[in-house]
């Protein structure tokens, strides 16, 4: 039997993420799920967008992660707001601190993927937008949609 190699299957991302902050840096973990959130997981049955993660006791946790209970898991479902342990290296929980002292700093969950059978978040340092850089962003959009879409006509010809 040949399996397929589904490298970096992205099962769900928070868009919003980026319209609400500007991303300083992201990283790679790990993390712990029971076996009924895998399914939901993958079933594609969650919510990522008020998700953030925090820092406790030297562990990460994300937190509002929302993954809707399995419906063939019956006992063995978990609450599915319940905050769920990060799983990265020592020096990387403490470079997070170090960034994350710093004013205005928050980690927040950009997507989450398979990569080698195994659930995976992208997790992002980010600092929070206001709204006139919002507006600023969206007016950056719509003017390479026009620049593009310009370009794209006078081809044609």
């Amino acid at each position: 039997m040949v399996r397929k190699n589904n490298d970096n299957k992205t099962l769900a991302e928070n868009r919003k993420a980026r319209h609400d902050y500007f991303i300083e840096e992201a990283m790679e973990a790990g993390i712990e799920l029971v076996g009924t959130e895998v399914k939901s997981i993958r079933a594609g049955r969650i919510n990522l967008k008020d998700a953030y993660a925090d820092i406790n006791n030297g562990e990460v946790f994300i937190k509002n992660m929302h993954i809707s209970p399995y419906e063939q898991g019956n006992i063995f479902n978990v609450d599915p707001l319940r905050e769920r342990k990060l799983l990265l290296h020592k020096e990387e929980i403490r470079r997070l601190i170090g960034l994350i002292q710093q004013e205005g700093l928050t980690l927040i969950p950009l997507s989450l993927y398979l990569k080698k059978g195994r659930v995976k978040v992208n997790l992002a340092v980010g600092r929070g937008k206001k709204n006139y850089d919002k507006r600023d962003t969206m007016l950056e959009k719509a003017h390479k949609r026009d620049v593009e879409r310009a370009l794209k006509e006078r081809s044609k010809f």
